[in-house]
């Protein structure tokens, strides 16, 4: 039989009957040797008593000192009389000169005792003493005889047989039933755990396991998103090489609790919810994370919970093609219409021979756009923020909207806690929003945006200013929620929603003012180190609140 090829459940049925087995024989051993302590703790007791009885009997004792033959003839038949009854394989008196005067065999008798095993009896000792017999192993107990003046006569030696193994074994016979019973239920009782315990393990064998735990680990560490997984007592049972590396952590933190080795996870809210928490952006020390909390469930049963953390850069960068890039590519076709029809127009001043003002329309254009060009190079020190504004001003122009561009408006670097991901993120939703307040005013001159951004060594601040259409209470209130919005679209209620994110990843303020059929303005100021607003109030209204 190959052991390696058994099944599991046959390996425990195995090794349990073995040592049942194996419990029972060592048991039965200890209790044959019991048996036989027992027997000849008997038999010498009874020999004893037996030796005692006879060497105490007057007519022994006279007979002994009576040299005359006939008269120690009925020391032979007391004694024969006295073994049957009691039960002893054989009784012998002997005088001092050891000669038997009673044996079973009737040959003996007259015949001198050989051997030293009877020598102290002949100095008024009395013992047991135990012997190889003709008829296997014996006891025998010797009782020295004393006469009325305490002067020793003879000796009484009693003699029994010991029980052999097969008699012990004949006498086990019950025992050895009830052994086979609870070795019949032993085996039984295993195959039935073994079975309870294969189920457990979902019918697999415990390389299968080993094989499925070893894959799982591998899979865990290769996949490119942080996992985290605790157990129902908030202690960490999963961590893998990603989540490791998002949160800084080298040693081995297995088995520790989830809140000392990372605060922010709120991974213990899904133990207490019971239910998922999906897509959720999570702000974890200095990071922003997206995060999904899912619990782990066995047989109904919550037994722990699992986090899958994705750093929020590619969600960023995804963001900025939806806000950066699409608007340059409106860009470049509003730049290219806005072409034509300057090419148009001086094309008709030349036909009409206004040569002059065709140059000074020419050098004008030219210089506007090289002033503004210039300015965004020379204040704004980030090609994707000077880009993107370009790009809002002539989309502005395309939609009748002046978009204003701050003098003082200069930016020399980000926020600690803050890139250029999150600042596209931040301009390009507040600018695509004052544009639709303002196309939902219709009859209003000076459709105007302002944007400024100015900076020190302290903060930085970003204000978007328009005349538009204003917010009520309401609208204010929920403008960072997810999904919110007052226009009627699918695409709708996520830029501001990103845009909180950001605040509250920047730890930055956050002001609105706004009256319906007025105008909206919006501030939001940002600590240029990240240790936030220290000793300072935030400002109400906003994600920025505590």
């Amino acid at each position: 039989m190959n052991l390696k090829k058994l099944k599991i459940q046959g390996k425990i049925t195995l090794l349990s009957f073995g040592i049942v087995l194996f419990s029972l024989v060592m048991g039965g051993i200890i209790l044959m040797g019991n048996m036989n302590r027992l027997h000849e703790n008997e038999l010498g007791q009874r020999l004893m008593i037996t030796a005692r009885t006879l060497a105490e009997l007057p007519e022994v004792r006279d007979s002994l000192e009576k040299p005359d033959p006939r008269q120690r003839k009925a020391i032979n038949d007391i004694a024969d009389k006295l073994r049957v009854i009691n039960e002893v394989s054989y009784l012998v008196v002997m005088d001092m000169n050891r000669i038997r005067l009673s044996h079973p065999i009737r040959q003996r008798i007259g015949q001198t005792l050989e051997g030293k095993d009877a020598d102290p009896a002949f100095a008024e000792h009395t013992y047991l003493s135990k012997v190889k017999g003709e008829m296997g192993p014996a006891l025998r107990a010797y009782v020295p005889i004393m006469n009325e003046k305490n002067i020793q006569v003879g000796v009484v030696m009693a003699g029994g047989v010991l029980p052999g193994i097969g008699t012990v074994i004949r006498e086990m016979w019950g025992y050895a039933f009830i052994a086979l019973l609870l070795l019949f239920f032993g085996v039984w009782g295993s195959w039935l755990l073994a079975r309870h315990i294969k189920r457990q393990m979902f019918e697999l064998e415990p390389q299968e396991i080993a094989r499925i735990l070893v894959e799982r680990t591998a899979a865990f560490h290769a996949i490119q998103e942080g996992v985290v997984a605790i157990d129902k007592e908030e202690r960490i049972t999963i961590l893998n090489d990603k989540a490791r590396q998002i949160f800084g952590i080298q040693e081995n933190v297995t088995g520790r609790r989830i809140g000392d080795v990372i605060p922010d996870t709120r991974l213990p809210e899904v133990l207490e919810k019971n239910g998922p928490l999906l897509n959720q952006e999570l702000v974890v020390g200095n990071m922003l994370l997206l995060s999904s909390r899912i619990p782990i469930k066995v047989n109904q049963e919550t037994v722990g919970a699992v986090a899958i953390f994705r750093d929020r850069t590619e969600a960023a960068r995804m963001a900025e093609e939806l806000t950066g890039v699409k608007a340059f590519v409106d860009a470049l076709r509003v730049q290219n219409h806005e072409h034509l029809n300057k090419l148009h127009t001086i094309a008709g001043l030349l036909q009409l021979d206004q040569t002059e003002k065709a140059l000074d329309y020419l050098l004008q254009v030219t210089e506007q756009q090289r002033e503004l060009t210039g300015f965004l190079t020379d204040h704004i020190r980030n090609e994707s923020l000077s880009g993107l504004l370009l790009s809002k001003v002539a989309r502005g122009k395309e939609l009748g909207i002046r978009v204003v561009i701050d003098k003082r408006s200069h930016l020399e670097r980000f926020p600690e806690r803050l890139d250029h991901h999150d600042f596209v993120i931040v301009l390009g939703n507040l600018i695509e929003n004052a544009f639709d307040a303002l196309q939902a005013v219709q009859d209003r001159n000076g459709k105007e945006v302002l944007v400024s951004i100015e900076q020190d060594e302290e903060i930085l601040s970003i204000l978007v200013e328009d005349n538009g259409c204003g917010m009520d209470e309401e609208t204010q209130r929920r403008i960072f929620d997810k999904g919110f919005s007052t226009k009627q679209k699918d695409t709708r209620g996520i830029g501001l929603y990103l845009v909180g994110k950001v605040i509250e990843k920047g730890r930055g303020r956050f002001e609105c003012d706004s009256k319906p059929g007025e105008g909206t303005s919006i501030v939001l100021t940002f600590p240029m180190k990240g240790g936030g607003w220290d000793g300072k109030q935030p400002h109400s209204g906003g994600p920025g609140r505590g």
